[in-house]
């Protein structure tokens, strides 16, 4: 530089403007950096129900179904199909994602032969806080929970400060789950 300004810009307006820059630059891909995948579905299965086959099921909602749904679970249904595997007992393995406070939580989810949650697994979480919802002692609060009662956040479940949303959020998906469960999947044999 000659020291002389470009058109209308002084020095010190560049150099804020390139630091701006440098600043986006080096803080973007920090926000995609925090996501982190926690288990594979297959590490997942083995967790909720160690050695036990599975088949995939391929189930798509109706209408009517989708309705229902919504409406015992009260909260929204974002797909028409799901990612479920049934044993040949009856129970279920079921890979789903629900919505944290802007991004996507990848969670399988074991439901047995009777509706109750066998196990929850975060597979992928991708915000950059909010990640306490992997622990152990919160996820173990949804064993044995079934569509009998409708859980609640700070009622039923536990919420961790600073991950409200996603702690609302997967107890909403529980909810859905045991409800998809109750009046879909338990109707399907294989």
């Amino acid at each position: 530089m000659t020291g002389t300004p470009v058109r209308g810009c002084s020095r010190r307006r560049l150099l804020q403007g390139g630091v701006c820059a440098l600043l986006a630059m080096v803080m973007l891909p920090s926000r995609i950096a925090w996501g982190r995948v926690y288990a594979t579905p297959e590490d997942a299965r083995r967790l909720i129900w160690q050695d036990k086959e599975f088949v995939p099921v391929s189930v798509t909602l109706s209408k009517d179904q989708k309705k229902a749904i919504r409406k015992a679970a009260r909260t929204r249904i974002y797909r028409d199909t799901l990612n479920v595997y049934r044993s040949s007992d009856g129970d279920w393995f079921i890979l789903d994602q629900v919505i944290g406070k802007h991004e996507f939580i990848d969670l399988a989810v074991g439901i047995d032969r009777t509706g109750a949650v066998r196990g929850i697994e975060v597979l992928q979480y991708r915000e950059s806080y909010g990640h306490e919802i992997i622990n152990p002692k919160w996820l173990a609060q949804f064993r044995g929970k079934d569509n009998s009662k409708r859980l609640r956040l700070l009622e039923d479940i536990k919420n961790i400060s600073g991950a409200t949303l996603s702690c609302r959020h997967v107890t909403d998906g529980i909810n859905r789950l045991t409800n998809t469960w109750d009046i879909v999947l338990r109707h399907i044999s294989v």
